[in-house]
Formats: structure tokens, C-alpha cells, sequence
């Protein structure tokens, strides 16, 4: 088969729309950025966006290169066991929508730390909740950039032991990597929250578009039989009937080995969990019920994108067992081994079967730029958020004590993007083999750590207060990454962020979510108890201002 970007007049197609995908979006930017002359503009676009416009911008936030690239790389290469991430994805958004949107929305202005602060010692509070904020942000931006760079790779046609313009895959990866950071910066820094929403609204509309087109075209190629689809895809993988059921991947009983099959197991308890409570504790997906104008409308938005969100991991189904099918495991590994590009893969070759090379290098140019907007969205929104986190709740209120003009915390969050940004360009050139579906559920592990046992604890347990609240946020986040650091995800294995030539690995299981996740909670109880700290009447005020919004938009406490 003739790969259509490999082509001159390929890669002359996908290039230039992506570069008119990259010119749209820094168009909004710069208009938006007419419109941001207040902090409240800056941090939540001025609380106007509607419920239908907010949940677009969430359900894009949300959908990010883990969804589009991850999960049909998951599914391709593993099967039954790459879909367990798009069920846990969308199953989580019955926790943020029962237990913090509404809450959440009336009780704080701007960051988490807003609400989590509110009756405790401001300082150490916000110290705290900002250096989680960093870190989860930073494990989410090294998933969107390893994609943006797999993806560059395959847009300019370059393989292993291949060049083009003097760049071979691996310098072409890193080059993607960098000029995602450069945009990322750019839109946060110009446009700040009022940008980034256009831009993921776009974003969910191209997204979507590209997603359900793609599926129909698969679809249509097998009669629209999903049966004959995923058997040919089984039969295609080499694991035949095996490769539909659950075991691939996760929870594998080894056989002679009990105590590895029980790690094996406990692994695939720790994923889910980390899964499903990982959204209710991201900073970049709990800022966004800022924008709206009140409870209801961040309720509502919550629907819309749950509504969106779940079309399109069921779409994630289809792409994955196509790309299993149509493209092949081999082939899909040969251009990432971790499975990245198996959806523009897939739309090439498609392309290719109903319309020759030409449609082929169309079809894998409207696909590259849907994943692209997602990943220029979701490192926008990330960044906004650990760039706010710093501004207002570090900068502010913990080294300037409440005493920053509007005008100088914005200065510093865009000075804060920056130093965001190069971060996370150093940390994605090493990470670039992972899985971007695996690394974001790194993400939402050491979110439903470090950020969610802390959150509903300050919304719901009167005794609860400073020490607990810093106990809580540290014990979930040092132990999440420590374990994270000792687990074979980081050495021990050929797939490990440093190779099996070196191993310091002693935690058996690679997601931590099963041990920080308790831990964190059992550390803001004993942290709490240990205290003689107590405020009956802030917790009130607390409660009044979360059932009814009074005075969520004024000034928070400094």
C-alpha cells in the first residue's frame, strides 16, 4: 500500500490544512485576546458562556489526543482491553456531576483552591493546591505532546529509518513536541480562558465531525455489520476469539505465577479507580464550571458533555476495531509503537480503498487536523490552569498576601505559561514511547489523589480544617508520583520510560491509584484529627454560599 503522506502531493494536502487548522485557531486567539481586560476575563472568560457553549468547550477538553489517538491505539493493538479507558472516561462524569459541578461553581471564583481554602489558613492551603494543580497538569501536557509529536511524524511520511528535510521520525517527534509548546503558550498568554473556550469549541465541532466520518467510512467498507467488523479485526490482530475478551492487557493470569496474577489484577482495580475518580479531581476540567453564569447553567453544561463525550467513545469503538482490521497490528506498530497514530492511519487507508491515494492523503489530512485541534485545546485549557493556579493562588495570595492588582496577576500567569511550557516540551522528548491513553490515566490517578479526597472533604465535613486539607493534598500527590517513580512505568521493562537496562522498581503495580488514592484520604482524616483547628462558622457560610451561590462571584478570602 502507497501511504498518502509519503507522497509529494500528500504531504503538500496534509501540511497545508494543517497549517489552516493552526492559522484558525490563532486567529481566535488574537480576537479573543481584544476581549480580556479583566482577571475574571482572563481566568473564566467573564462568566458568559452558556451552558451548550460550555459543555462543547468541556466535552473538547476532555477529548483530548488520549481520547482520538490513545484509546484507538489501546483498542487496536489490545482490544477488549483498550476499550476498559473509553467506559472509565465516561463513567466519570457521573461523580463531577453529582458530587462537585453545582458545588463547586457556587463555592469558589477562579482555581480549586477557591473552595478548598475558603475556612482554612490561606496560605499553606493554596501552596498546596497549587503545586498539585502543576503536577497534574504536567502529566496530562506530557500525554497531548508525545501525540502531537507521533502525529507530526506521520503528517511529513517519516518511518523508522526514514527522512524528510534532513529529519528523521525521532527529530520530527521532537519538532512537534516544540511547536505544540510554542502554540500552547501563545493561546494561553494571549487569549487566556475567553481564546481557549473558542478555540475547543471549534475544536469539538471538528473533532466530532471527523470522528463520526471516519466511522461511517469504516462501517460502510463491512456493510455496516459491526459483527464483521470486530471479527476481522480479531482475526487480523492473531489472538483470534481472545482478542474481544477482557485479559489482553489487564488483569492476565499468569500462569505457575499466583503472585503475579494477583498484582495483574489488583492493577486493573487500581486503573478504574483512578479512571473514574480521576475527572472530579482535574484542575483544567473543574476551572471550566467557573465560566458559566450560575449552578444551573454548570449542571446543564455537565449534560451536554456528557452527551457529546459518550457519542464519541462509543465512535472510539469503531475506529479502534477498524484500525485492528484495515490497517494491522504490524503496521500500526511500525509507525508507533505505543499505537498513537492508529486513527489517521486508519482514515488513509480507508481513503486509499474507496478512492485511491488523493482521497487517502485527504482523508488523513482532515484526521491529522481533528487530532491536532484536540491536542492545541486540551494543552491550552492545562496550561490556563496551572498558569491560573500559580498567578492567584501562589503568586497572590501566598507570596503577595492578597495585596496583587488584577493587572500583575495576569502579568505572572502568562509569565507562568511560559515556564509551564518549556517543562513540559523537556519531559515529553523523554516519554515519548508511552501510550498518550496510559499517561493520561497517570494524570487522573494522581488527580483523584492528590485533588478529590481533599475537595469533598471541604464541601462536606464540617470538623474538617487546614491541617487535614494540607495533609491530604501532599499525602495523595507525593505518594501518587512517588509510586508512579517506583513502578515499572518509569524502569524495569523494555516499555518503561528508561528502558530494562535500568531498574529501580519495587511498587508491582503501574497505576497508583488503588494505594494514593486511600492513602490520601486516610492522611486528611489523621491530619484533621491531630488539629484543634475548628471553624463551625466558616463551614456554614461555606455551605450557604455552595447551595445558593451567594457571593461566589465577589472577592474570595486572601
Amino acid at each position: 500500500m502507497i501511504l498518502a503522506a509519503e507522497t509529494d502531493a500528500g504531504r503538500g494536502v496534509t501540511i497545508t490544512l494543517f497549517l489552516l487548522m493552526v492559522a484558525a485557531t490563532l486567529y481566535v486567539t488574537v480576537w479573543a485576546s481584544r476581549r480580556t481586560r479583566s482577571a475574571t476575563d482572563f481566568y473564566s472568560g467573564g462568566r458568559g458562556f452558556s451552558a451548550w457553549q460550555n459543555g462543547m468547550a468541556i466535552g473538547s477538553d476532555y477529548m483530548s489526543a488520549a481520547s482520538f489517538l490513545g484509546i484507538a491505539g489501546m483498542i487496536a493493538l489490545s482490544g477488549y482491553d483498550g476499550f476498559l479507558y473509553s467506559i472509565g472516561f465516561l463513567v466519570a462524569w457521573l461523580v463531577a456531576l453529582l458530587l462537585i459541578a453545582e458545588l463547586l461553581r457556587n463555592s469558589g471564583r477562579f482555581t480549586m483552591a477557591d473552595v478548598v481554602s475558603y475556612r482554612m489558613r490561606q496560605r499553606p492551603v493554596r501552596t498546596a493546591a497549587a503545586f498539585s494543580t502543576i503536577t497534574v497538569s504536567i502529566f496530562y501536557l506530557l500525554a497531548q505532546m508525545v501525540g502531537a509529536g507521533a502525529l507530526i511524524a506521520l503528517l511529513l511520511g517519516i518511518r523508522e529509518g526514514e527522512t524528510f528535510l534532513g529529519m528523521d521520525a525521532d527529530t520530527a517527534k521532537i519538532v512537534g513536541i516544540v511547536v505544540v509548546g510554542i502554540l500552547m503558550i501563545t493561546y494561553v498568554s494571549l487569549g487566556g480562558m475567553k481564546g481557549t473556550t473558542w478555540v475547543q469549541i471549534i475544536k469539538a465541532g471538528v473533532l466530532m465531525s471527523g470522528a463520526a466520518l471516519l466511522s461511517l467510512l469504516v462501517l460502510s467498507m463491512y456493510g455496516f455489520n459491526l459483527n464483521a467488523l470486530m471479527t476481522d479485526a480479531a482475526t487480523a490482530s492473531g489472538e483470534g476469539r481472545s482478542f474481544l475478551e477482557p485479559g489482553q492487557v489487564y488483569g492476565v493470569e499468569v500462569a505457575g505465577d499466583p503472585l503475579q496474577t494477583l498484582w495483574n489484577k489488583l492493577d486493573l482495580i487500581s486503573l478504574g479507580l483512578a479512571l473514574v475518580l480521576g475527572t472530579a479531581g482535574l484542575p483544567h476540567i473543574l476551572i471550566r464550571f467557573y465560566t458559566v453564569p450560575n449552578a444551573k447553567a454548570a449542571r446543564t453544561s455537565v449534560n451536554w458533555a456528557i452527551g457529546l463525550i459518550g457519542t464519541f467513545y462509543l465512535l472510539t469503538l469503531v475506529l479502534g476495531f477498524g484500525a485492528a482490521a484495515i490497517v494491522g497490528h504490524d503496521a500500526i506498530s511500525a509507525q508507533d509503537s505505543a499505537g498513537n497514530t492508529a486513527a489517521p492511519q486508519t482514515a488513509e487507508a480507508v481513503g486509499q480503498a474507496l478512492g485511491g491515494v488523493g482521497l487517502g492523503a485527504i482523508l488523513l489530512a482532515f484526521i491529522a487536523a481533528a487530532a491536532f485541534a484536540a491536542i492545541l485545546s486540551t494543552v491550552a485549557g492545562l496550561t490556563l490552569a496551572s498558569s491560573s493556579s500559580l498567578a492567584h493562588d501562589f503568586y497572590g495570595k501566598v507570596i503577595r498576601r492578597g495585596k496583587t492588582t488584577e493587572a500583575e496577576e495576569m502579568r505572572v500567569a502568562r509569565i507562568a505559561a511560559v515556564g509551564i511550557g518549556v517543562i513540559a516540551i523537556f519531559l515529553s522528548v523523554f516519554a515519548q514511547n508511552l501510550n498518550v491513553a496510559f499517561l493520561v490515566a497517570l494524570a487522573f490517578a494522581i488527580a483523584a489523589s492528590a485533588n478529590l479526597p481533599t475537595l469533598l472533604l471541604s464541601l462536606f465535613w464540617k470538623r474538617f480544617n487546614t491541617a487535614g486539607a494540607v495533609a491530604g493534598i501532599y499525602g495523595g500527590l507525593v505518594s501518587a508520583v512517588g509510586l508512579v517513580f517506583f513502578s515499572p512505568v518509569v524502569s524495569g521493562t523494555e516499555d518503561s520510560l528508561f528502558g530494562a537496562g535500568v531498574d529501580f522498581a519495587w511498587f508491582p503495580l503501574e497505576n497508583p491509584g488503588l494505594v494514593s488514592i486511600p492513602l490520601s484520604l486516610v492522611c486528611a482524616v489523621i491530619g484533621t484529627v491531630c488539629s484543634t483547628e475548628r471553624d463551625v462558622d466558616g463551614f456554614a457560610r461555606l455551605q450557604v454560599r455552595a447551595l445558593t451561590g451567594a457571593g461566589a462571584a465577589g472577592p474570595d478570602r486572601g
